[in-house]
């Protein structure tokens, strides 16, 4: 069996066949619950704000009320691990990047949904395990398995991806009609084309994110993985600084010498921003741009954007990540924030908060027709989710630690010209290897 057969299966077999539940349960399995409230971590992102007009619906047909506790997603990790410390949590449903997924479990600060999905009085027998991008659904939820974030045996779900998304590049169809440009289908291609443009256009080639920390190295992982490299070998021993490393490394830092300026201080939001507003030419990011993209209110450049698949390397392949839900240990109503995440999982909602600007996690969705006539790119999305990695980057417990601490750190020093690209990375192997053998890894 493929790998992503084997996961559909893998996820009938924890769940059922069929749930045969009759339809008198379904109809009641909110009723014990009204009148309570669900508060939801949630983060100011594009996808959550299109979530947050579906609400109200919910409440309607379920009696449940939600409270949305919303901060910037780079303060929601420090928050939230407060909040699951404790022994009441104020949280009933919260949201995470995918690489906070071993920690939490590492921790016990999350449930496994299986004891949920198993339940006939809160299981919805329409669920359909089976339509979520089965790609999304081991990137982001499960833990425990093969390097203890990929699917296999002894993986258990702990999330649900909302928000899910994988890499793709946007780029100007005007300006590359102009100079009678092509789309770069390979690395080489893509690394001329960078030069081209500025020289031609004057405007930013690629935007990018480069700020320190997370967001950098997601930039750099952007590259590492189409060109053969990752960031540890098989024995878990630091492999980034070998000639592949260094030479997405230089990459990146060709991208922020042909790229808009201030790249080396960009974030996920200034890279979208001037991407939209015209300062660069190339978007090599996540599929979430596309809620926004056409947008006059947000987009200088509606109506003139086309899609391509991610540039292939040594090989075809693309980011997976994004966000997913998942339910505290201590949550207060841990019943009533399952039935929340899964309302908003099911088809119907999918499908809603997707034509509200959100991100598809179902392939019904992505392949419904209006939607695809609402966003036509969802045909190269497709496409591309069909090369997604789930081993992008080593989603271990330590992993943020690793990715925000030192990789964050020293890539930034290449991308401001305090090191060469080899120096950076060679600097990070001896505190890297700390990090992991402190954590166990016998290395």
């Amino acid at each position: 069996m493929k790998r992503r057969d084997t996961l559909k299966a893998g996820a009938l077999t924890v769940f059922g066949a069929g749930l045969p539940f009759s339809g008198a349960q379904a109809q009641n399995r909110f009723a014990k619950y009204a009148g309570k409230t669900v508060v939801m971590s949630v983060p100011a992102h594009p996808h959550y704000d299109a979530m947050a007009k579906l609400l109200p619906e919910f409440t309607k047909e379920t009696g449940i009320k939600v409270e949305t506790d919303k901060i910037a997603i780079g303060r929601m990790k420090e928050k939230q691990l407060l909040e699951m410390s404790k022994p009441s949590g104020d949280f009933d449903l919260g949201c995470y990047i995918v690489m906070w997924k071993g920690e939490y479990v590492a921790k016990d600060l999350i449930r496994p949904l299986e004891p949920f999905f198993a339940n006939p009085a809160l299981a919805d027998p329409a669920y359909d395990m089976k339509d979520i991008v089965p790609i999304y659904l081991e990137n982001l939820g499960l833990v425990g398995g093969p390097k203890g974030y990929l699917a296999g045996p002894g993986a258990k779900l702990y999330g649900l991806p909302y928000g899910a998304e994988t890499s793709v590049l946007a780029y100007r169809r005007d300006i590359f009609a102009k100079h009678n440009l092509k789309p770069p289908e390979t690395y080489a291609e893509f690394r001329a084309l960078l030069r081209i443009i500025k020289d031609k256009e004057g405007i930013g080639a690629l935007t990018s994110r480069g700020q320190a920390g997370h967001q950098v190295v997601h930039a750099w992982l952007l590259h590492l993985n189409p060109l053969g490299g990752s960031v540890f070998n098989d024995k878990w021993q630091p492999r980034f600084n070998d000639a592949i490393g260094v030479d997405a490394l230089k990459f990146l830092q060709e991208v922020v010498a042909t790229g808009p300026a201030g790249i080396a201080g960009y974030g996920q939001g200034e890279a979208n921003t001037a991407f939209l507003q015209g300062q660069a030419a190339m978007y090599l990011d996540s599929t979430s741009l596309a809620g926004f993209v056409n947008d006059p209110a947000r987009s200088r450049i509606a109506g003139n954007v086309s899609w391509a698949l991610h540039p292939r390397g040594t090989r075809r392949a693309s980011q997976s990540g994004g966000l997913g839900l998942a339910i505290p240990k201590n949550a207060k109503n841990p019943e009533a924030g399952f039935l929340l995440m899964q309302w908003l999982t099911s088809k119907a909602q999918d499908k809603a908060v997707t034509m509200a600007g959100g991100a598809p996690m179902r392939n019904s969705t992505l392949r419904d027709q209006d939607a695809v006539r609402k966003y036509p790119e969802f045909i190269t999305f497709v496409e591309a989710l069909k090369h997604s990695n789930p081993d992008w980057r080593p989603i271990i417990p330590v992993w943020d630690k690793i990715n925000v601490q030192a990789l964050g750190v020293g890539l930034s020093e290449a991308l401001t010209g305090k090191k060469t690209a080899e120096q950076a990375l060679n600097d990070m192997v001896p505190q890297v290897t700390a990090i992991m053998r402190e954590a166990g890894y016998k290395i």
